[in-house]
């Protein structure tokens, strides 16, 4: 073997590289940890990236630059505007459609080298790599499928509540079946190549019909799921090309997006089966009198402004209502003004709230709210009955006492954000209509509670506005 290369035949430059980019991916994951550091983790992770495709462009086995020089500046044309023109509202769309693009890159990735080992090299067709290939086939394509569904049900190009039919998860169990069925009779008989299209086919049909019946708010934990899919496919590919790189940032990436997934089943007192096949947040018609008529307090921009600046606490808590209004530069001219005035504003942010993990955490940032204010749900709960006002933005489920107390409510048992044991609290919310799980916010009709009516980001900007000419 020659002095230059490892045991595992890598040119040393490229050994290298890996383990710098392994260290350097580790390091990102940590960093993504806290708000404080979450930009270090980001450059890391890219650097780590950029390290990794250093070290693999200088390997032997590549005969030709053709390919990869044409479908980098393919991705780059794509990629690029994707990065500069996405608003930071779409960002979970945009986060979909990324892992989108990485299942289609595994799942091609297998079908191709499938085709190519059987007319080239068909020693390699063992029954461990093809049922490795066929596993990274199976979720890269699932995943594919399934987040350009998710991407769908965000941007409200498909209805957003869960489409579901009769039996609509035995069929989807059937379908699954037949996949892996086929799977395993490649497996074990690798020859069969007629079966491995209808193989990847019902692997995509399978992506679409697994995301049909989840709701629009159960986004952040499905994100989360399909980004552990796109790791654990991108690991597969890893042991089927034998990549040690592959392996590690697919299996990096396929763990911490199960961990994150666990995280957010557990802020909705949910399990996995429950978000996957549970079809939850699914209205229910009611009669004109299965609904006892209350009656709610509210206030305009000027009388809400005036109770703002008056106090010494207010806690704020955004939901996806802010995001869908885009009014988190609005929010940041009200935490700056209440703060000129001497009112300690502090921001409590639950795991779920928004369309994808840290979502709420991504859109302060964007508006340059300062990080040490950003308190997670366990943080800020402490901090609530010593607060003067909890002002709502846009959040509705995820602040509902009935979680604490209803054993018929369908979030019974979900951890709030404890908004109610405020001196006063305020919501801005656009009508009376229930959350995502079709029920109505006890908050709203508390003696404490006022509602203010509107739009967030103009409602705010009102509340800005007043505050201001009040000197």
């Amino acid at each position: 073997m020659p002095i230059h290369q490892l045991s595992n035949s890598l040119p040393i430059f490229t050994s290298i590289t890996y383990l710098v980019a392994a260290v350097l991916f580790i390091l990102s994951l940590k960093w993504l940890n806290g708000p404080s550091t979450a930009r270090r983790g980001v450059l890391a992770g890219e650097l780590g990236m950029a390290v990794a495709i250093a070290g693999t462009l200088v390997l032997p086995s590549i005969e030709s630059f053709k390919w990869i020089i044409i479908t980098l500046l393919l991705g780059t044309a794509v990629g690029v505007p994707i990065a500069v023109l996405t608003p930071m509202t779409a960002v979970p769309q945009r986060t979909a459609l990324s892992h989108s693009f990485g299942g289609l890159a595994v799942g091609c990735v297998g079908v191709a080298e499938f085709f190519l080992w059987h007319a080239r090299e068909p020693e390699k067709l063992t029954h461990f790599n093809v049922g490795v290939l066929c596993l990274e086939v199976l979720l890269g394509f699932l995943t594919f499928t399934g987040s350009l569904m998710a991407v769908a049900k965000l941007q409200e190009l498909i209805p957003t509540r869960p489409m579901t039919y009769k039996g609509q998860n035995v069929i989807n169990f059937i379908l699954l079946g037949i996949a892996i069925l086929l799977g395993v009779w490649l497996t074990v008989d690798p020859s069969q190549t007629a079966l491995f299209l209808p193989f990847a086919v019902m692997a995509m049909i399978f992506g679409v019909l697994l995301i049909l019946p989840i709701g629009g708010a159960d986004m952040p934990t499905v994100i989360a799921l399909l980004n552990s899919y796109a790791g654990l496919s991108a690991s597969a590919m890893g042991f089927v090309l034998n990549n040690k790189m592959l392996i590690i940032a697919g299996t990096l990436d396929g763990a911490s997006g199960f961990i994150l997934s666990v995280i957010m089943c557990k802020a909705m007192n949910r399990s996995f089966t429950n978000v996957l096949f549970g079809a939850f947040g699914q209205v229910v018609a009611k009669g004109p009198d299965a609904k006892e008529q209350r009656s709610v307090r509210s206030a305009q921009a000027e009388e809400a402004a005036e109770i703002l600046q008056s106090c010494s606490s207010v806690v704020i808590v955004p939901g996806y209502g802010m995001a869908v209004a885009q009014a988190q530069h609005k929010v940041r001219e009200l935490y700056d003004a209440l703060t000129k005035k001497g009112v300690d504003v502090k921001f409590g942010i639950h795991p779920v709230a928004g369309r994808m993990p840290g979502h709420m955490n991504v859109l302060l940032a964007e508006a340059d709210i300062p990080y040490d204010q950003l308190y997670e749900m366990d943080d800020i709960n402490p901090e609530l009955p010593r607060t003067d006002v909890a002002l709502i933005i846009g959040a509705n489920d995820v602040t509902n006492p009935a979680a604490r107390h209803d054993k018929s409510s369908p979030i019974y048992g979900m951890p709030i954000i404890d908004v109610d044991k405020a001196s006063s609290v305020m919501v801005i919310k656009r009508s009376m209509n229930s959350g995502f799980a079709g029920i109505d916010n006890e908050l709203y009709f508390m003696d404490k509670t006022l509602m203010l009516f509107g739009d967030a980001k103009t409602f705010v900007g009102d509340m800005v506005k007043a505050i201001a000419e009040n000197h």
